[in-house]
């Protein structure tokens, strides 16, 4: 119940907090969340490609306003070797078809992780949570909350990853 609080509280914030660029970068947790569309997505079988998973849901008002924004992201990076994968923590399917079908994506990946085995593993203290994984499978960037110039940054950090030479 606490956890839920938390999230709550944190979904009602529109500011985001500053970046945290990982200071030793760390593994992503080796997590399989099964898709909307059906298959399930092994974050550890991602390396070679940079991942940026977003933790969110239906009743977050930033969450609501960083969709179509992600989904932007996730199209103009789609060719580069970047994935998108946006982990709804809603605990109604009925809510999340809702929300997606007033509000239909292109590209982005939705996975369903609805009672947060996914988020917990991340250690998601609240909504929307965003981390960018680089090729080696590790975490580089975790952001908290969101503000009208998180997707830029997002873009920002992950052109920067696109940059750096596979080792």
């Amino acid at each position: 119940m606490t956890r839920l609080l938390a999230a709550a509280v944190a979904a009602l914030m529109f500011v985001q907090a500053a970046p945290k660029k990982a200071d030793k970068p760390v593994p992503a947790p080796a997590i399989s969340i099964k898709a909307l569309d059906g298959p399930t997505v092994h974050i550890a079988k991602s390396k070679g490609r940079i991942v940026l998973v977003d933790f969110w849901a239906t009743w977050c008002a930033p969450c609501k306003v960083s969709f179509p924004a992600l989904d932007a992201l996730a199209t103009s990076l789609k060719d580069r070797g970047v994935d998108v994968l946006a982990v709804s923590v809603d605990g109604s399917r009925k809510d999340l078809d809702d929300f997606l079908a007033a509000q239909p994506i292109k590209t982005m990946r939705i996975l369903l992780d609805p009672d947060m085995t996914a988020a917990d593993a991340f250690k998601v203290g609240g909504l929307p949570t965003s981390f960018i994984i680089d090729r080696e499978g590790k975490i580089r960037f975790t952001h908290a909350g969101y503000g009208p110039e998180a997707v830029e940054k997002f873009g920002a950090e992950i052109r920067s990853l696109l940059d750096e030479t596979p080792h």
